[in-house]
């Protein structure tokens, strides 16, 4: 099949998104499609307004758009409901005018991609999956970062748009269903579950060596990912101010985000000895990094109501290390944590909580430490491969009406 992949990001972007959109795209080559990924850029200067690269087997346009990060609210919201048309107007100019695809594929967020692909399932008389992974905007309502009102109501009309576009919805757990099943049962049919997915990663070089750190020598807790208001990290420097007085543990956090000067900041303030910042690195140092570590930390914002699994969860998995985990009541991670035994996994928010939790895995890791290797491994070939999401879009996209 010849497919489109449609999203706003994709690598060199370090981003979760755009890691789990290059494997998805690798594995659909790898089981004979050809795939052609859209993806904005503000970067593209000059003409033609476009750029295309073959990146492992699959071809990366880059349509000039307008710039949606590291701006303002008010302008990054009008650049991001521009670029569905910036996009499709570079495309008409570019040789992907002659192409006709099967089948298109992209990625929320962002939801403002929605007009793009609408002309194109028209204009090529194909179906579209839409992979969900936040539902947006109502996460930001729920913790605070937008009101009730307007703004709200605009950008739920927008995300409501793509939902109503979308051939089949691809939604990450059991429990996002309550979503659609309510105010838009009208969609419920074309809802499945898409489980996240990473690919494997061979341990490679990676530039942070642990030994070389003032953690060398002790049981290491490794958070590697985004830091911002979404995760709630509090409750992780909390669980590491418990634990400041037990030397035989360290806390690693690797990353970026908004939050992560605050972070870094507030741990010098409290005096943690045990904790240790480090700016991001490439995704392919992050098996080097784990290898060093012996327990993941995961966090979410106790006010979400959504369910989510965060990449960093299935990076955990693959590499064979079990999760420590705060994160919101009810959310469908705390059964798979506790079903498939990968790990600890608390709701209440609290760093006494989490401090026994830590201590209590740390014990039963070091008297079995081949059974929770094999079992998170088990795991993520099993519910989290790119291999299985890139089988089950494909089938989505040939089967439905």
């Amino acid at each position: 099949m010849q497919l489109a992949l449609i999203a706003d990001t994709f690598v060199p972007a370090r981003n979760s998104a755009a890691v789990q959109l290059f494997d998805l795209a690798r594995a659909l080559v790898a089981q004979g499609h050809t795939v052609h990924v859209l993806v904005p850029s503000s970067g593209v200067v000059g003409a033609p307004p476009w750029t295309c690269e073959a990146i492992e087997g699959v071809q990366v346009w880059r349509l000039r758009a307008p710039q949606t990060k590291d701006v303002g609210y008010f302008r990054r919201t009008l650049a991001e409901m521009s670029t569905p048309w910036a996009m499709g107007w570079q495309l008409f100019k570019s040789p992907l005018r002659h192409i006709h695809w099967d089948g298109l594929v992209w990625y929320s967020p962002s939801i403002f991609l929605t007009p793009l692909v609408h002309w194109l399932q028209r204009r090529h008389g194909c179906k579209s999956y839409l992979i969900v992974r936040d539902i947006f905007p109502d996460w930001a309502l729920d913790m605070g970062l937008i009101r009730p009102g307007l703004v709200f109501r605009v950008f739920k009309a927008i995300a409501n748009y793509q939902f109503r576009v979308a051939s089949v919805i691809g939604i990450q757990t059991e429990g996002n269903r309550r979503y659609f099943s309510g105010a838009l049962q009208y969609v419920q049919p074309k809802v499945e579950v898409l489980h996240n997915w990473l690919a494997e990663r061979a341990v490679g070089p990676c530039r942070i060596d642990i030994s070389q750190t003032p953690l060398a020598g002790r049981k290491v807790f490794v958070y590697a990912g985004n830091m911002g208001v979404a995760q709630g990290m509090d409750v992780l420097l909390d669980l590491a101010s418990e634990m400041l007085a037990d030397q035989r543990h360290g806390f690693v956090f690797v990353g970026r985000g908004q939050e992560y000067p605050r972070l870094e900041a507030l741990a010098r303030q409290r005096g943690l000895t045990n904790v240790w910042f480090h700016d991001e690195i490439e995704p392919d140092e992050i098996p080097g990094l784990y290898a060093q570590c012996h327990v993941g930390l995961l966090a979410l914002d106790p006010r979400h109501q959504s369910h989510n699994i965060p990449g960093k969860f299935l990076s955990y998995m693959h590499a064979g290390m079990p999760v420590l985990a705060s994160v919101n009541p009810g959310n469908d991670l705390v059964e798979l944590i506790e079903q498939h035994a990968v790990g600890s996994v608390s709701t209440d928010h609290k760093a006494a909580t989490l401090a026994a939790l830590a201590k209590g895995l740390i014990d039963q890791i070091e008297a079995q430490p081949e059974r929770y290797r094999d079992d998170c491994m088990a795991l993520a070939k099993q519910q989290f491969s790119s291999n299985t999401a890139a089988f089950q879009v494909v089938e989505a996209i040939g089967t439905q009406a």
